[in-house]
């Protein structure tokens, strides 16, 4: 199995090498797919130097022109991807990439189209925000009664598809409503659907988290859009 690694990046500078590092040192066949979401803060000058440098022969690094979104930067990279498995990985350092195995292992065994990394299953987590969390369960809870999965993190940033699932999946969500989206999506389609327990390194605001109340708002009112209002 090849890996596709999708990797949305804005405005990180102080960690995608790291992350690039990691997902290098991962013993996978894979290419990794960067889109630079137009950084403004250095990220687009590191990535170019490592494109020049070849330091990591893997990666293929793509450029927005305009700042889009995380949704709008997947929808770049699938729409260039080649392996057999897409992995979503984000740049912050909060998914360990050390975990693929995990999250791909359903899928290789040949049980499962899509597996999502709970990180409210089991492994280590960091403590952080109440709010947040419980905001995570709340929306993961209003997913479920429309979709009537079972899932206990709908919003987990840690997903793998098998690839041929996208050219029956058109991505919609520029933002962060993507989460609430493809899986609308992947009900609707009955997929199989697996979830494993995945290890999460959150980070708090002083070091770069970017997503707020205004995007759980967004993520409500995608669930009734891609549930409710475009029918089953």
């Amino acid at each position: 199995m090849k890996l596709s690694i999708i990797v949305p990046v804005f405005n990180e500078k102080n960690t995608v090498l790291q992350i690039l590092e990691r997902i290098e040192k991962t013993p996978y066949s894979k290419e990794i797919i960067v889109i630079d979401d137009f950084s403004t803060d250095g990220t687009r000058e590191i990535l170019r130097k490592l494109e020049v440098s070849r330091g990591i022969p893997a990666v293929r690094v793509l450029y927005h022109s305009v700042n889009q979104g995380k949704g709008a930067a997947l929808r770049t990279g699938i729409a260039g991807a080649t392996g057999d498995i897409v992995i979503i990985q984000d740049a912050d350092l909060e998914y360990d990439p050390a975990e693929y195995g995990v999250l791909i292992q359903p899928i290789n065994a040949g049980v499962a189209d899509v597996v999502y990394g709970s990180r409210f299953l089991s492994g280590p987590h960091r403590v952080l925000f109440f709010w947040h969390s419980l905001g995570n369960k709340v929306l993961t809870l209003l997913s479920n009664m429309f979709t009537d999965l079972n899932l206990t993190d709908m919003e987990t940033g840690y997903k793998a598809f098998k690839r041929d699932l996208f050219s029956k999946i058109e991505i919609e969500e520029n933002r962060f409503g993507f989460e609430p989206e493809i899986t609308a999506k992947v009900s609707r389609l009955r997929c199989r659907l697996y979830e494993v327990p995945i290890s999460y390194f959150g980070r708090d605001y002083s070091e770069g988290k970017k997503i707020t109340w205004k995007d759980g708002f967004a993520a409500l009112y995608c669930i009734l859009k891609y549930n409710l209002l475009r029918g089953r």
